[in-house]
């Protein structure tokens, strides 16, 4: 059984060495209705078919002239008819002509430009006069503005957002190809666990980490699949890691990671298979005793038992792995940072990478950040948080007033 930290490495150290040994799998793909893809990575570029919009329209209420016509103002112009919405211009506008046109209506040929309702005069019912030059392109979106058949509009790993999904029902697709979404089990091994449904007896406390990685996994696109509470045991531990291994895409084991007689997840990873183990200990606060695992390809983490120490971990390592297993490009991959002012001195050990809970709070128009300083287990100290400052290893002081840079819960 392992005994101690065979090496602890800073989380950077920790990210290179794990790269090293796990490389992704090509995430698998599948078609779902265009209603379903929200939220999905894109598995493969899409090149639009077809102009958009396909004809010049207009995006006002007013008139569709000829912009020429207006050059020596005012320009008295004589009404012709009216295009209907949905309905092509059933003439073309000649010299000295105006059409009515609705807003998103089609301009007739010879039309290039649209007057506002509101900035004409009517001298009679089929004329206008409009007072001053108009500009060819003057309130209308012309053919292929948005979107040139041929183009490529959505490259390969991008999230889709409601804006994405728009752009190709617009483009006629009623389906996309994308990325399956990574199945992550959820393993929590520990006597002292219970479900939340159980009053604890003396030494034992509910069961909260199922809930919040299940609830990051999700947050990020993933499928949880919780494996519920695990015994204490090697022999029973494993035959739930095993399957759980086969049948997932990420394991997340919370709890037993650390080095005590209790603690039982390397010898179990050790068990599972090749290579195993690649990192065993980070000097992350909070978050020491992190496993970083390979097995047969797929990733295996060890997460610590405390709450704040595993959602922290889940951040700094399971979600960029998550990301990748997801196919998202790392250009795609949100920028969740916004700079602010300590509100009051943080303190710290200058040994380990220290995340601290702050809350975001705007004082006298000035961002700050007002730290929530607790143990790894007070889980209200992320409820009340807003995001995380990071204090480097080295630093044993950051003074109030400072400048920092607050990663934000999403």
């Amino acid at each position: 059984m392992v005994k101690a930290f065979a090496k602890v490495l800073t989380p950077q150290e920790a990210q290179v060495a794990y790269a090293r040994v796990y490389r992704p799998r090509p995430p698998a793909t599948e078609v779902v209705p265009l209603m379903e893809a929200f939220g999905r990575v894109l598995a493969a570029d899409v090149r639009a078919t077809e102009d958009l919009p396909p004809f010049d329209r207009s995006t006002v209420d007013g008139y569709a002239i000829r912009a020429t016509d207006t050059g020596a103002p005012p320009a008295t112009l004589t009404v012709v008819g009216e295009v209907l919405m949905g309905h092509a211009a059933p003439f073309d506008l000649g010299p000295g002509q105006a059409v009515r046109v609705p807003t998103g209506g089609m301009l007739p040929p010879g039309a290039d430009a649209v007057v506002m309702q509101e900035k004409i005069e009517y001298p009679d019912p089929r004329t206008i006069r409009v007072p001053r030059p108009v500009k060819p392109g003057e309130n209308v979106i012309a053919r292929a503005e948005d979107v040139r058949a041929g183009e490529v509009v959505l490259e390969a790993g991008v999230r889709l957002r409601p804006q994405e999904v728009a752009l190709l029902a617009g483009l006629g697709h009623t389906a996309a190809l994308v990325h399956a979404r990574p199945r992550a089990a959820i393993l929590v091994t520990g006597d002292e666990i219970v479900p939340p449904d159980r009053a604890p007896g003396p030494g034992q406390v509910r069961d909260m980490n199922t809930y919040s990685l299940a609830g990051l996994v999700s947050a990020l696109g993933g499928v949880p699949r919780p494996y519920g509470i695990i015994e204490d045991r090697l022999e029973v531990f494993l035959a739930v890691l095993r399957e759980a291994h086969r049948d997932a895409d990420l394991v997340l084991i919370s709890g037993g990671s650390s080095v005590g007689d209790r603690d039982l997840v390397a010898d179990a990873i050790t068990a599972l298979g090749a290579p195993g183990i690649v990192v065993h200990g980070v000097a992350i606060k909070p978050g020491k005793p992190t496993v970083l695992a390979v097995v047969e390809g797929k990733p295996v983490i060890g997460l610590p038992g405390h709450p704040v120490s595993s959602m922290v971990v889940f951040d700094v390592f399971v979600r960029p792995i998550l990301a990748g297993l997801m196919g998202l490009r790392a250009r795609e991959r949100p920028n969740r940072r916004i700079r602010a002012r300590l509100a009051q001195p943080i303190p710290s050990e200058g040994r380990r990478e220290d995340h601290i809970r702050v809350a975001v709070d705007v004082r006298d128009g000035v961002t700050c950040a007002v730290p929530i300083l607790g143990k790894s287990g007070v889980i209200t100290t992320m409820v009340r948080a807003d995001g995380i400052v990071v204090v480097p290893i080295g630093v044993e002081w950051l003074e109030a007033g400072a400048e920092v840079e607050v990663e934000v819960f999403d």
